[in-house]
């Protein structure tokens, strides 16, 4: 079997790359004594813009070595090559999706760009959302590319293979897949295959012919009789693996005296079965070997991969290291099966040939306990050392010295986590014994802190209440500690009021507390601030802290981090309504954040988000739809829950403004489900009023009170609370009684609620609210006939509004409101500052709402034959069949059993298909082309 060699990818940080070589899997080197195989290069040259090539074959069949041959054709032809060769640890979703697109980065960082913004997931939702990711990354590559999945038969998690059958069934044109596993792949080619889009090739197509055993022997031994080659042939049945063992055992008996005839040596060895080589590997190759080169084999065997400072450490004659490296020299150059692997590191690394290594592992299962413990501990203090922790862990538990590996994660963890290798440090402390995170009162905090980033909040909340009863008494900081994580959860679950309960315990952070808390306790008392409307105290709060160091390096990412409480910052001038001072901080935070990588994605998903907020008041409505429509599934995987309301409020107001109806409410029904998923009532009351508003202004008021009901069950849920969300709640159950009571001509009744609601927002010093309220006050004054009191209103509001920078707050206000400016402005009694910001609001009542890029393709003319349009799915009809009735994203999933995203996507698919922008468009391509209800009639089908 070849080797395989990786290196580890640009956005991989150093420390990460380290951890294992060999952690970004790459493309394998040539053998020794490789044969041409030109038959075989000859098809798979001839099949490679097919969509996908399957080899199957058993080990040592040659599939990699095959692949890598056509690789090296490929390369001048114009083809990229990404290369993943999977081993058994890869079978955890989000460890191969990690890994998948490592391999891709090799070839261009920009493939994964999107889809490494997702924490990868076991869930199918997070899966589909980074595989569709990925396609979206690959389609915009300039090149051909082809993606080598190597060793698939070691994958066979459900999440792992419907992503892999996402890549198949949606790959972009410029993809083609390539398969090698032992048996056939788990995935479905029926369809492919029905469009002659395959090449499959399996065992009979890998074994040599005659003339290429006689090749490979003659290469191996030199000159051999065609007696000896026919036989050797005809016992390994042309399978590679055998005829090199069959070479080597060849060797060794031509150096006995009264060596036999040729071909008597193997008449009765076995040689088609797992089992059987592995029993020939016991019996014939370690008997080639020393007692010291088996005894280091077995020794390096518990390894992944190996180096010479390594094995000699393991035989513990750290000095020994040239021996080591002679030794593993002359292994390689016999062809005994200790393969190199490239993992372009300065030393060189090897690994042991699979089922070399299983009688390996078998031989050391067989020492004491106490040597065992000692191999596996010299390792642990090898890889310690050289920065490669995932190793090092492994290898202290099965050293059966849990306590120095929680050591090491507890030194390293900070490091780790404000470079972004949140994902590692998980994977380090879910590799302890949960005996030894329940001894170790630091390791709990640990433990909180990963629940608290994979928001597995239930299990953090659990966690930090066996926490705070097991508090040391005394120990303030460990109190504190404790506190901070217990905000930061209240912080998540948009819990204001438990928030609130532990601020006396944030404002005594201890001299020794850690700087990831004393980061993270300062942005949540800025947050806090913000919420209950002190913005001036929230600025301090940030402009007062000093700068924290973590590593001799300012903790600017993460949560924790200078970027968030920028950000933080930004949020407060936006509640005030300064919205110019809001913008430059989001533009600058986004991009510091841009260029810090991986280790700053939370700032920067935070950023965009209030920055789309920003861009759509100032009635940039385009720009922010462009920001952040295709980044909502990473939003709510990582952003606070208050910045995924605003973008998907945004969204919904940018698709009204559009006039794509459906989809507004589209987005007010994901953000109602990701608030009751989460059961986060505040996000559910804006969703509430949002869609209440929505239906008012389609005329639709009985539906507007269906959901003014379901917004008043809530408030009833917060009556008795104080703090903001309740506020909040009220506000919007507020507003949404005076635009139904405006609607149904009840003007008293508004007017009464409105001077109320105003007054409080003006307390609160939520002036952006103010000059909404004050617009929408100034209309129903002017119903009632008090035209004077209207007029004063309005001029109070876009005083307000033109000092703020208000654009939308002041349009969105009431239909009417945009009748009652012009008046104002035909008056002539406006300064030339306000009448020039009354121009502004009149051009951008004026301007056309456009599509945003990215949201489908340019509509084409109308008529357009269906004969022109490209082929739908069977799936892509049905989700159309439904999208013509109307039906909402949310509905067609439930309907047809799939996901929200999933539905998402197969209308991207549809709306390129249509060439139509949106779903309005869509619904009326339909009828034009006059497919009418009976669809699939008409329809471009598939070809079969």
């Amino acid at each position: 079997m070849p080797p395989r060699s990786s290196s580890s990818t640009p956005r991989v940080p150093e420390e990460t790359a380290r951890s294992a070589p060999g952690t970004a899997p790459g493309a394998p080197r040539s053998g020794v004594g490789v044969v041409g195989r030109e038959r075989l290069l000859a098809r798979l040259l001839e099949a490679r813009r097919l969509r996908c090539i399957a080899v199957t074959g058993p080990e040592g069949s040659g599939k990699s070595t095959l692949i890598a041959a056509w690789r090296q054709a490929l390369v001048p032809l114009g083809f990229d090559v990404a290369w993943f060769a999977a081993i058994a640890d890869d079978n955890q979703p989000a460890r191969f999706l990690d890994r998948l697109m490592a391999s891709l980065a090799q070839v261009d960082p920009a493939l994964v760009r999107e889809a490494s913004q997702f924490d990868a997931g076991s869930d199918a939702d997070a899966v589909e959302r980074l595989a569709i990711s990925l396609v979206r990354g690959i389609a915009a590559h300039p090149r051909e590319l082809v993606l080598v999945l190597d060793d698939l038969h070691h994958l066979d998690h459900p999440a792992i293979h419907d992503a892999l059958q996402w890549l198949l069934d949606y790959a972009p044109p410029n993809l083609h897949l390539v398969l090698a596993s032992r048996g056939a792949p788990r995935l479905s080619l029926d369809r492919l295959r029905s469009q002659s889009q395959t090449l499959e090739l399996d065992r009979r197509d890998l074994r040599f012919t005659l003339p290429e055993t006689g090749q490979f022997l003659k290469a191996q031994l030199g000159e051999l009789d065609a007696r000896t080659i026919k036989t050797l042939h005809e016992l390994s049945d042309g399978w590679v693996a055998g005829l090199r063992l069959f070479a080597i055992d060849w060797k060794k008996k031509q150096q006995e005296p009264g060596r036999p005839a040729p071909g008597e040596p193997f008449a009765s060895v076995p040689v088609r079965d797992a089992r059987a080589f592995a029993d020939y590997f016991e019996r014939e190759v370690l008997s080639l070997l020393s007692d010291g080169e088996l005894a280091a084999l077995v020794r390096a065997a518990p390894c992944d991969r190996f180096c010479a400072s390594l094995c000699a450490a393991l035989l513990d004659t750290p000095d020994a290291v040239g021996q080591a490296a002679a030794l593993l020299a002359r292994l390689e150059a016999g062809d005994l099966f200790v393969v190199p692997d490239d993992a372009r590191q300065p030393e060189a690394w090897y690994r042991l040939h699979p089922l070399l290594r299983e009688t390996m592992l078998a031989r050391f299962a067989t020492l004491d306990d106490a040597v065992r413990h000692a191999v596996h501990a010299r390792a642990f203090a090898w890889f310690r050392d050289r920065g490669m922790l995932v190793d090092a862990v492994r290898h202290a538990v099965q050293a059966d010295e849990p306590a120095q590996a929680a050591e090491l994660i507890e030194h390293c963890a900070q490091s780790l986590i404000v470079r972004g290798q949140r994902r590692e440090l998980i994977a380090l402390v879910r590799l302890l014994p949960p005996g030894q995170i329940a001894r170790s009162f630091r390791m709990r905090l640990w433990l909180a802190r990963s629940q608290l980033y994979q928001r597995d909040l239930d299990a953090c909340a659990q966690t930090l209440d066996g926490l705070a009863k097991d508090l040391p008494a005394g120990d303030t900081g460990e109190r504190f500690h404790v506190a901070t994580l217990q905000a930061a959860l209240a912080v998540q679950r948009d819990d204001i009021d438990a928030a609130l309960w532990i601020l006396p315990r944030l404002l005594t952070a201890t001299p020794d507390a850690d700087a990831l808390s004393i980061g993270g306790c300062n942005n949540i008392l800025s947050w806090l601030y913000t919420q209950q409307g002190d913005y001036e105290k929230a600025r301090r709060v940030q402009l007062d802290a000093p700068p924290l160091m973590v590593d001799g390096v300012p903790l600017v990412a993460t949560a924790s981090g200078s970027l968030h409480g920028r950000c933080l910052v930004g949020l407060s001038y936006a509640l005030e309504g300064r919205m110019t001072q809001a913008e430059r901080i989001y533009r600058a935070v986004a991009a510091e954040a841009e260029q810090g990588g991986k280790a700053c994605i939370d700032s920067y998903l935070l950023s965009i988000s209030l920055l789309g907020d920003v861009l759509y008041e100032l009635n940039d409505v385009r720009q922010a739809r462009s920001l952040l429509e295709h980044r909502v599934d990473a939003l709510e995987r990582i952003a606070l829950p208050d910045a995924v309301m605003r973008v998907l409020r945004l969204l919904a107001g940018a698709n009204w403004q559009a006039g794509n109806r459906v989809e507004a409410f589209a987005h007010l029904e994901r953000l109602e489900a990701y608030a009751l998923k989460h059961r986060l009532d505040r996000l559910l009351a804006h969703s509430l009023g949002d869609r209440a508003h929505y239906h008012l202004l389609q005329g639709e008021v009985m539906a507007a009170e269906a959901a003014l009901a379901q917004l008043e069950a809530v408030e009833a849920r917060h009556a008795a609370n104080t703090s903001n969300a309740p506020g909040e709640i009220s506000e919007q159950a507020q507003r949404t009684r005076i635009r139904i009571a405006t609607a149904l001509g009840d003007f008293d009744a508004a007017a009464a609620l409105l001077a109320r609601l105003i007054a409080q927002c003006e307390a609160r010093g939520r002036q952006r609210a103010v000059a909404h309220l004050l617009v929408k006050s100034a209309v129903v004054e002017a119903r009632l006939g008090r035209h004077e009191s209207a007029r004063q209103k309005l001029l109070d509001a876009l005083r307000r509004g033109h000092r703020l920078g208000l654009v939308r707050s002041i349009l969105d206000a009431d239909p009417a409101a945009r009748e009652l400016i012009g008046e104002l402005a035909q008056s002539g009694q406006l300064d030339p500052v306000l009448a020039f910001y009354v121009e502004r609001l009149q051009a951008a009542h004026a301007r056309p709402q456009v599509e945003a890029p990215g949201a489908g393709t340019a509509p084409g003319p109308r008529g357009t034959a269906p004969g022109e349009l490209e082929a739908f799915s069977e799936r892509e009809i049905e989700v159309l069949r439904l999208l013509a009735q109307a039906m909402p994203n949310k509905k067609i999933a439930r309907a047809l059993g799939l996901s929200p995203e999933t539905v998402k996507w197969y209308l991207s698919r549809i709306y390129g298909k249509l060439r139509v922008a949106g779903r309005d468009e869509a619904v009326a391509r339909v009828r034009d082309l006059g497919w009418g209800a009976d669809l699939p009639a008409g329809i471009p089908a598939p070809t079969r």
